[in-house]
């Protein structure tokens, strides 16, 4: 299992989060729900401050999220009116046995003990129903990501997702992968913002992150295709992972 006190660092900047971190094409749900008819009810495990909730949400379902750091829960209710999230993780659903046809994970399925998170999730889902998690990576294929990802030491990336995470264990059917190109456009505070909702920069001590700030700054003012842009488009790879539990 992964650090828990980088799985819960988030929640001290859980505005900024909310802000900043990217939305999940259309496009990309849909793949992950094929076949789960809306207004099917939707789990979201490691809701978050909602994003995935309210991309779900916008395609007709209902969502029940799951998330256990209380500062995220609370933004999740400040940005999603009228839904509140379980106080829950992955090892751990207050939802009854083959309650929810769907269970969907934006962006924290690597934190989830795996072995643990995957029994609990085929308890709550029903037979046949849909596991999918999802990723927004960056497309490190562009030059200047790539640098941006070795300043800020980002380590996600759309290969690694598919290669380390596409095996469910026995409750499952063998995983689909999809993958969908999209774009954000941010200022360079933006991204900087962004930056800072990341783990590892939260952790980092002071010193660190005076360092990291530098890099980007001067990332932003010498990289050819960076230098004077008042807006970037910061390309992403939004990869999904997909199975019916048997």
């Amino acid at each position: 299992m992964t650090d828990p006190t980088h799985a819960l660092s988030f929640g001290a900047a859980a505005a900024e989060y909310d802000r900043f971190r990217p939305r999940y094409p259309q496009e990309a749900l849909r793949w992950a729900l094929d076949g789960v008819p809306a207004p099917a009810r939707v789990v979201d495990l490691g809701a978050g401050t909602g994003i995935l909730t309210r991309g779900v949400l916008g395609l007709g379902y209902e969502v029940v999220p799951v998330e256990p750091d209380p500062g995220m829960r609370a933004q999740l209710a400040v940005a999603t009116p009228g839904t509140a999230a379980l106080d829950g993780s992955a090892e751990s659903v207050a939802l009854p046995d083959g309650s929810a046809d769907a269970v969907l994970v934006g962006q924290a399925y690597h934190w989830f003990d795996r072995e643990r998170a995957h029994a609990e999730i085929a308890r709550v889902l029903r037979p046949g129903g849909t596991f999918a998690p999802i990723w927004n990576t960056r497309d490190e294929r562009v030059a200047w990501v790539a640098e941006l990802s070795r300043v800020a030491h980002l380590g996600d990336n759309a290969g690694n997702v598919i290669d380390r995470y596409a095996d469910f264990g026995p409750a499952f059917e063998p995983v689909a992968a999809g993958e969908f190109r999209h774009t954000t456009t941010l200022t360079p505070d933006e991204v900087v913002g962004m930056l800072h909702t990341r783990s590892y920069w939260l952790t980092a001590s002071p010193e660190e992150q005076e360092k990291i700030d530098r890099e980007l700054a001067d990332l932003f003012a010498t990289h050819p295709d960076l230098a004077g842009r008042g807006t970037i488009e910061m390309p992403y790879r939004t990869v999904v992972l997909r199975s019916r539990r048997r």
